[in-house]
This record gives C-alpha cells, structure tokens and sequence, in this order.
C-alpha cells in the first residue's frame, strides 16, 4: 500500500475489499471499488478539461455519494480541492473562486440557481450538473464515459491536497494550503487513537468545509471503513441524529459540543439505542464539564476525547476524558502534543514560559498548514523559526490561544489571545465570563463578546441560553457569576435570548452578537 498520499488508500482497498462500503448516505452505499471507478473517471474528466497538477477546484456541493467521488477524483488528478460552502452567499462564493484562479468546480444539479447568479473573472467548468446554469458544464453521463483506470498522475507527499477557507480579520476569507503529508499524518493519527477498523461506521457530521470532515472522511479511509455522510436536514433537528446514529450503526463521531449538548437535551437519548457508538470526539470549543458529564452518563460504554487544533494545524493535542466528579467543573484539559507535533508556550515578549505561567500556545507539526494563499503578510505575523540543533531551524505557528501546563504535564486552554480585553483598567479573559456563566445549572450555553461604548472604551456584554424547562433571570445569573469571577470581569449587560446565532460549523458567531449589539442598548440587567 502506498500511503504517502491522501487518496491512495481507495485505490488499496479496492483491491483488498472491492465490496466493503466506503461511503453511505440515506440508505445507499457505494463500495471502495465502486469509489475508485468513479473518482478515476472524474480524474479524466478534469484532465481532459485542461487540469494541471496542483490545480485547484472547488466543490460546491451538498452531502451526497458524489461528494467522497469529488474529493478523491480531484485529488487522483493531481489537482487540489477547495471546499466550499453550499450555503455561503454567491458574493463570498465568487471571492473565493477569484482569490483562489478556481477554473474547475464539481457540484449538482441543485446548486444550479447559485451557479446561474456567478460572474467568474475567469473561465469555469462545472462537472456533475445537467441542467443548464450559464457556464461550461460536464455531466455526470459524460464523466461516466471516461476511463476507469487511474490516471498517469505523479505527486509527492509535499504537494498540496486542499486548501481551506475561514474567515479573515478584514472580512475576507484567507485560505490555508494543507499538503498530503499533512494530511495524512492527521488521518493517521485518528486512526491510531481512535483505533478505527474496517467494521467503523464513522459519521460526516461537519460540513467539508470544516477540518473535523478531513478525520471523517481521511481516517476512516485509512482504516477501509465506512464513512455515512449524514444529510443536513438531520444535523439541524437533534431527534432526528440520534435516530440516525441508532439506525445507520454509527460508531465514531467527531463533532462540535454543540451537536452533543443539543443531541443530551433534545435528542430524546433515552429512547434510542445508540449501543454501536463506541469513541466521541469533540473540538472547536470549550465543552462544559456539566453537559459532557451529562452525555457520558448517558452513554456508559462510550469513550470521549477532547481533540484541539486550530485548522491550521488540526488535532495537535488531545485528551481521552476520564469519569468526571459530580462537583468537577473545572475546563476540560486540551491534553498533550500529538504524534509528531511539538510546542511552545511564550509569554508576550516571545520568552518561554515555564510549567504553570500562562502564555500563547505556539506549534510545529506535520499537520501545520503550509501558509495562507496569497498572504505573504498573515504568513509573516503567525509564523517564526526557532533556532535548532540542525542545519534547518524550526518554524512554528502562533496559535493565538493562551494556554498553560499543569505539573501533570497536561495543556489548560484559556482563551483566545485576541478575546482577552481590557476594561475599567484590568484585564478579562472572556472565555472565562462564560465559563462563569455556563456553570450554572440553569444555563445551557454562554458567550461574552466586547463592544465600545460612548467614551471610546470597551464593555462586556453577555448572552445566555437555558436548559430545556429551566428558569432563570439576568439577576440570578450575575449573583451566581460574582461568586465566580472579580467584579471587573462582570459583563455590562447580560441577555437571556432563545438561541444563539451560529457559524455554518456550529460554532457560536460571536462577531454577530457584537454587531448586533453594538450602538444599541442592551437588554437584560447591567452590574
């Protein structure tokens, strides 16, 4: 087996196991076999339409059987895959497709009203749609046409495999450019620790456009599993996911403590039988110890693991969740370095801290993006070498979290070091306003964001969303955050709303309750 690039394993396990199910979605399946035929033929395709090596191509489409063919076939023609979001507006979609000389796109026919709305600044092909939207297209009955063998394609581990958008600081989306050796050392990772075998059904419940879909769809390719798309109509309503992990024999599943905290509450967990589900992983946020204690209390025979890693360099540490007290509500430690990942902690003049002195985490790894495309300035503000034993220094990458290491050797997330704000003259960690805020009984989720005020200055605002049935004022809430936090720290004002706005990954949109706040006066109770 050739495992230097990242789709090499189709082509493996469609000799070893031509029938095993690579991918499933709704009821039907498609084989590693039936994979492979298919991702070569669109490889044609897109060479025959002019893709070079390290071309990049986008895919704009929803979850579907031909999602796992897009990514696999652009990869097998040497070119690079560019996620993109199927519910992204057309302006933002165009940026993409501009910023990142994107002259091929595979989609579907039901993404044809944002494709007819697109003004490309350059020639674009779009594969897989039959219906007419204005631009060149291939459908799927002319891609079938092509070979089944695999294309005469020469790439080596160093070679890009995706680049992937998130949004920018100027409101522009910048692109991190990820290599096969990246990548497939993050999917070798989560095979290993997961321990994935060919009898794993591991569930794409994060859009591709988000790093926890390169574990999904990578690891569990790197195992000869199976990967069961799960359609997005079921990840919004969360009865119907716990009815799909039930039904589909869903034993991995990777996601945001969102999904979890909803699939505890409204999930109705007590009447599924989710015995198949054997290893949670969880990221992108702080998961309160009071609901995560909650989910394993549900789910015995589960183990769960708190996976940390920006995107720019995915899953460089974790940690395997042992039982929680019932009074424990502390954060749950982010836990060590992966394989072949190393750290620094530094303090604000670059200094190393030691064990126990808070500082920003910084990173090098195989998994570490090779840059921002097209942004020679971001590169130059987030990446450093470090002098090294060797001829070549090292170069890490500022994470921009604020971390610190116990005597236990384990890594404690603080915060984002751009969330830490100066008010009435002190400095606050706004991760910690809401961690205040989310250990009480009543709350369900919690975000403190910042906005100026008349003087120039910066207040703390707060919004939080309460448990199904639970019942709690502003007030109560701040009498309980004062036995928390100083009073410095106390948001301005704080709003008890239904729910929270959310990023297309399910993250909390933070930047929205900002705008939405800002220059309006704020509902709730001021400290």
């Amino acid at each position: 087996m050739t495992d230097f690039l990242i789709h090499s394993p189709v082509a493996h396990y469609a000799r070893v196991t031509p029938q095993q199910a690579a991918l499933s979605f709704a009821g039907h399946e498609m084989s590693y076999a039936a994979l492979d035929a298919a991702s070569n033929r669109l490889a044609h395709a897109l060479i025959s339409s002019g893709l070079k090596r390290q071309g990049r191509v986008g895919i704009f489409m929803h979850k579907a059987l031909s999602l796992g063919v897009a990514i696999y076939g652009i990869l097998k023609a040497g070119g690079v895959f560019v996620p993109l979001d199927p519910f992204m507006p057309v302006e933002r979609l165009g940026f993409i497709l501009d910023d990142c000389e994107i002259g091929h796109l595979v989609s579907a026919d039901g993404m044809a009203g944002a494709l007819k709305q697109l003004e490309p600044t350059r020639p674009l092909t779009v594969f897989g749609v039959g219906v007419e939207t204005g631009l060149a297209s291939v459908s799927w009955s002319q891609i079938d046409a092509e070979p089944a063998s695999a294309p005469d394609v020469w790439l080596i581990d160093q070679d890009l495999g995706y680049i992937m958008y998130t949004s920018g600081s100027t409101g522009n989306p910048k692109g991190m450019m990820h290599s096969h050796l990246g990548s497939i050392t993050y999917a070798r990772w989560g095979r290993s620790h997961v321990g994935l075998t060919a009898g794993d059904r591991v569930a794409s419940h994060a859009p591709l456009h988000f790093d926890l879909s390169i574990f999904d769809f990578f690891s569990t390719a790197q195992a000869g599993a199976t990967v069961v798309l799960v359609p997005e109509q079921v990840t919004k309503f969360p009865a119907s996911w716990t009815q799909y992990i039930e039904s589909e024999r869903i034993s991995v599943v990777f996601t945001v403590p969102f999904t979890l905290i909803e699939m505890m509450q409204r999930g109705a967990i007590e009447q599924r039988d989710l015995s198949s589900l054997r290893w949670i992983l969880f990221g992108g946020e702080p998961y309160p110890p009071k609901h995560l204690r909650a989910l394993m209390a549900a789910l015995p025979n589960a183990r769960f693991t708190n996976v940390y890693g920006p995107a720019e360099a995915p899953s460089c540490t974790c940690y395997d969740v042992p039982p929680l007290a019932d009074d424990d509500d502390q954060p749950i430690p982010i836990g060590t370095v992966s394989c072949n990942s190393d750290d620094l902690i530094l303090d604000d003049d670059d200094g190393e801290c030691a064990d126990g002195e808070a500082g920003e985490l910084c990173i090098r790894s195989s998994t570490l993006t090779r840059g921002y495309w097209k942004r020679p300035d971001l590169n130059q503000r987030v990446f450093f070498e470090r002098p090294s034993y060797g001829h070549f220094p090292d170069i890490y990458f500022r994470t921009g979290d604020y971390v610190v290491r116990h005597p236990d050797g384990l890594l404690r997330y603080l915060g984002r070091k751009d969330r830490m704000v100066k008010t009435r003259g002190h400095r606050v960690e706004l991760d910690e306003v809401e961690a205040a805020l989310a250990s009480h009984p009543a709350v369900s989720e919690a975000a403190a964001f910042v906005v100026p005020d008349a003087h120039g200055s910066k207040q703390i605002h707060a919004c939080v969303t309460l448990c199904d049935g639970a019942r709690a004022d502003a007030a109560v809430l701040m009498r309980h955050a004062r036995t928390k936090i100083p009073a410095y720290a106390l948001p301005r004002h704080l709003d008890v709303a239904d729910d929270l706005p959310r990023t297309s990954s399910g993250k909390i949109d933070r930047r929205q309750l900002a705008a939405t706040n800002a220059g309006q006066p704020a509902h709730g109770t001021e400290s």
